[in-house]
């Protein structure tokens, strides 16, 4: 099948959207599937507000719909809600192709953090951007709970996955050769260093040991400077960051807005715990202690819980989200682009697929 991937997500950028989308173009193209991607470097682009590091397409025009029209895809896949998710839904909608779209992010909770934009209108946008689409890709199973409520339609429930083998499991809690020997327990939190992630949450638990970061953010500076017995270790390559994983006791997940976490199934894969909120994301990927680790209301009990997980039990949770399995649920939610004369029906009862096996039922 040839897959026309869109997002506003991509290299170089860093963060748990693009490595899963990497990974997933990786994992259709082993199986035989030809994908394009149409990312915001193929265009001129400005910096996104409040996140300098993360580039946005400026009215990519006509050099979008020519990409468009000669990737000839079967299939069309819009990752993400930004100028070229938009951007290609227009082309889709005014040449009748259907398309599929993501939700990663939780944008309204984001955007009314940053912002102060009330919640009732970003969601009302992405209402309207996804209730084009034939299917909308969901990363939990409480997640798409969640969006049926507020009034998405046709959702479809679509795992992520971790690469087990690039971050292999230790029986026990290893020594990172740059940071030598730190005083235990390990505390590690690996992500971007910005609002919405609500990292002082973990920067202020009062528990043993050493705090270890890995990350970069708009927050970095005025962290580092409040926080100078944290160890800072800003972005790592995924072979270090396998064992920067390793060396960790505890992985201390503090985001209340997670669609997902791929940080915390990379951190289990290595056999490290997490501890985090039971918000909805978190909980998916922990599940029920003492699987993958703890989540609490209350952080540092989740911290002290998460001690208690052993790392075979952390490793066997990573074990249950797989790469392949997660590559057929993707292509099977997948819609032939010329079906769009057809889909979607713009009103009726929501559909919601949970899986490949599962018959379409609507609720």
């Amino acid at each position: 099948m040839k897959i026309l991937l869109v997002t506003d997500a991509w290299l170089p950028q860093v963060n748990g959207v693009v490595t899963t989308l990497v990974q997933l173009v990786r994992e259709l193209e082993l199986a035989g599937h030809g994908v394009e991607v149409i990312h915001p470097g193929l265009f001129s682009t400005r910096p996104c507000p409040g996140y300098p590091g993360i580039g946005l397409a400026l009215r990519p025009g006509k050099a979008l719909a020519d990409r468009v029209q000669a990737a000839k895809p079967e299939a069309i896949h819009l990752a993400t809600e930004g100028p070229l998710g938009w951007a290609v839904r227009s082309y889709c909608r005014k040449h009748k192709l259907a398309f599929t779209t993501g939700y990663h992010t939780r944008l309204p909770e984001i955007l009314k953090d940053r912002f102060h934009l009330p919640l009732w209108l970003s969601y009302a946008v992405l209402r309207h951007f996804h209730g084009a689409s034939c299917g909308v890709m969901v990363p939990t199973s409480s997640m798409l709970r969640m969006l049926h409520a507020k009034g998405f339609r046709r959702l479809r429930s679509w795992t992520h996955g971790v690469d087990t083998a690039a971050f292999p499991y230790q029986e026990s809690p290893q020594v990172y050769p740059p940071l030598g020997a730190l005083a235990r327990p390990v505390s590690l939190y690996v992500g971007r260093l910005s609002q919405e992630k609500n990292i002082e949450a973990f920067l202020k638990l009062d528990v043993p040991g050493t705090k270890v970061v890995c990350g970069e953010g708009p927050l970095e500076k005025d962290l580092r400077g409040r926080y100078p017995t944290v160890r800072w270790l800003g972005v790592l390559p995924r072979e270090a960051l396998a064992r920067v994983y390793a060396a960790a006791d505890v992985f201390v997940m503090p985001s209340q807005t997670e669609t997902f976490g791929l940080v915390m199934l990379e951190a289990m894969a290595c056999g490290t715990p997490v501890a985090a909120y039971p918000v909805e994301g978190s909980k998916e990927i922990v599940g029920t202690p003492p699987q993958g680790g703890t989540t609490h209301t209350d952080l540092q009990q989740a911290w002290y819980g998460a001690l208690s997980v052993s790392r075979h039990e952390a490793r066997n949770r990573a074990l249950q989200f797989s790469w392949a399995y997660a590559q057929l649920l993707f292509a099977g939610h997948l819609v032939p682009a010329q079906m769009g004369t057809l889909f979607p029906r713009t009103t009726g009862s929501a559909e919601v697929v949970t899986n490949m096996s599962s018959k379409t039922s609507k609720i």
